[in-house]
């Protein structure tokens, strides 16, 4: 079950909502949780990246088409068509933006295993791989090549302590539960668990709100 599945389910109506429509609301979901999660999110499996890019062209070369006409109603549906395309490019700049800023700051985390590089889109990936390398060529030439070779790599776990810096799951985040279930969450004194209701809004330790976003019981807000 995905989350279509479940908004399916309270909404009966859901099928009935045009594709644009729901990529739309997708996207804005994907960009929400993005800003909020404090590590990376899985890439979108299922296109949708691939056809809010494909639809922003097509929109840009309808504009195109309809800059020349004089008609004040093409006019009036060209101003609407050029706010509705800006918001998708407003959407979608921020998001990847988002998952730049992250891939940034915790490059060498996320090529670390198979599973962390699974969530990067294959242009991120190349990204990463590239930065990581021009990052490493330039600190030997400043200083790394100075030191012993066993000194030299920047993923050391020499004494069970990771030179990795990795994002802070701890950090807090709002989820919206989408059916009922059971929230459990870690305190700083106590830990605690309650009975979530569908709809309820609850603050979370990521690294326990995950689970619940991952299994789609809840989505970040």
């Amino acid at each position: 079950m995905d989350i279509d599945d479940i908004l399916r389910e309270v909404d009966p109506t859901f099928d009935s909502i045009p594709e644009d429509t729901r990529d739309l609301q997708a996207l804005t979901r994907a960009w929400v949780a993005e800003r909020s999660a404090p590590e990376l999110l899985d890439w979108p499996a299922d296109g949708l990246f691939e056809r809010i890019t494909d639809r922003i062209k097509l929109q840009i070369e309808k504009i195109e088409d309809m800059t020349g006409d004089m008609d004040p109603k093409t006019n009036f549906a060209l101003i609407v068509i050029q706010t509705e395309l800006e918001r998708y490019k407003y959407l979608v700049r921020s998001c990847l933006r988002a998952r730049i800023a992250k891939i940034d700051k915790h490059t060498l985390h996320y090529l670390s295993s198979p599973m962390l590089r699974a969530r990067l889109s294959p242009t991120e990936l190349a990204y990463a791989t590239r930065h990581q390398a021009l990052l490493h060529n330039h600190y030997l030439s400043s200083f790394l090549s100075s030191f012993p070779p066993p000194l030299q790599n920047l993923n050391d776990t020499a004494g069970n302590i990771s030179m990795i810096d990795s994002p802070d799951l701890d950090t807090a985040v709002f989820i919206r539960l989408l059916r009922d279930t059971l929230v459990e969450g870690r305190g700083t004194d106590a830990d605690g668990d309650m009975n979530g209701k569908n709809g309820d809004i609850v603050i979370l330790r990521w690294s326990d709100a995950r689970k619940l976003v991952d299994s789609e019981l809840a989505e970040i807000v």
